[in-house]
């Protein structure tokens, strides 16, 4: 595995494993909150985390430097956490910051794949529709989040 994919692999692979046990702690009363913590876990801080940073090491046509490396991976994981957080302790505002953090982490990992000419053009389209299912399915997320606050 390329080292410029572990800041997200890492905590990819936990978010996963952090889903089923969310899941199966839930198991015996779940509830529309559970369901939707592990969705999140293991679709968005799991699955999507590990297509982002693979991708972009996969892809860039450079070695992606350590500070964009560490500011992409704070700024999805704080993103996630603040989602999570403000999602779970109904706390909308919260919710919104970690939606701004995630358009700000989409936003440097479409930098860090700036000039890339792919030998597999599937990993580059694979990538683009990652990134576009996050950036369409987070206003309609935070929408949801807001109405059923309300």
């Amino acid at each position: 595995m390329n080292k410029s994919a572990l800041p997200f692999a890492i905590p990819g692979a936990v978010s996963i494993v952090l889903g089923g046990v969310v899941s199966a702690a839930s198991a015996g009363a779940p509830s529309y909150l559970s369901a939707w913590a592990v969705a999140y876990l293991v679709l968005v801080c799991g699955v999507a985390q590990l297509v982002l940073g693979m991708g972009q090491a996969g892809l860039a046509s450079k070695r992606p430097t350590t500070s964009l490396l560490t500011f992409q991976a704070v700024a999805l994981n704080l993103s996630n956490a603040a989602v999570l957080l403000g999602t779970l302790a109904g706390v909308p505002v919260l919710s919104y910051v970690g939606a701004a953090l995630l358009f700000l982490a989409l936003g440097l990992f479409i930098w860090g794949v700036r000039g890339t000419r792919p030998q597999n053009a599937w990993l580059l389209w694979g990538f683009r529709f990652m990134v576009f299912v996050l950036l369409i399915s987070a206003p309609i997320g935070l929408v949801i989040s807001h109405l059923r606050a309300a």
